[in-house]
């Protein structure tokens, strides 16, 4: 490919998180805060397109996760009012946040209480969640560095040269695949996240390099907890 193509990755809006649980593949819906966020981002996705003089490709992309799969309904509303054309929604697996394997929607206490009581593997390091290379050691599981690497990949085999490819993921998987995509440095990742249905904006140049034309990324508080 030599002409550029450009995506759009936006993290799903606000949604009702279980407390205290590791946010990866929980399956409840957005709040309202949620379905407004992503409302307000079909917008912002629309002035990214007349900015950038771009064209849309036919398919939207998000992850299997209702938050995302609702925040993409929005965002195809939401363009077509502007008068873009979409024609479908893709769910794919490649988009999901970082995979917990048999811990799945456990809780954080949960899970350190089975690994403890597991004489095969004792309790996780301490900083664990946000560890990008940790992978808990059950069965199916990812780190974060493994979601990322699994997110760049499906953002480099859909990307299409003179279109603008839009995906909904998740805030996690995605800083780590700009950082698999030479976008960012390791020691970047923890100090980022991303705002709710706010779109970033990433051009391939069609010899396999990457660069970042628009939209901003969250600068974490040093107290916050890097739970997305």
């Amino acid at each position: 490919m030599t002409e550029p193509g450009y995506v759009a990755f936006l993290r799903h809006g606000a949604y009702h998180q279980r407390s205290g649980t590791p946010s990866a593949r929980q399956p409840f819906p957005l709040t309202e805060q949620g379905q407004v966020q992503a409302r307000a981002g079909a917008g912002d996705v629309a002035q990214m397109i007349r900015d950038h003089d771009l064209r849309l490709a036919p398919v939207l992309h998000c992850s299997r996760q209702l938050r995302a799969w609702q925040t993409a309904e929005q965002i195809l509303s939401g363009l077509r009012e502007h008068g873009y054309t979409l024609d479908r929604i893709e769910q794919t697996s490649a988009l999901a946040e970082r995979g917990m394997g048999s811990a799945a929607n456990l809780t954080t206490e949960e899970i350190e209480t089975v690994l403890r009581d597991d004489p095969r593997h004792g309790p996780p390091p301490k900083g664990w969640k946000s560890d990008s290379d940790y992978r808990l050691p059950l069965e199916d599981a990812e780190s974060l560095m493994d979601a990322g690497l699994r997110v760049a990949r499906h953002l480099q085999e859909t990307v299409q040269p003179g279109l603008l490819t839009i995906h909904v993921g998740h805030g996690a998987s995605f800083r780590h695949a700009c950082h698999h995509l030479g976008l960012l440095h390791r020691a970047e990742i923890a100090k980022l996240s991303m705002f709710h249905a706010r779109p970033l904006l990433l051009c391939h140049n069609g010899h396999g390099s990457w660069r970042h034309l628009a939209g901003k990324w969250k600068v974490r508080s040093p107290k916050e907890d890097p739970i997305d």
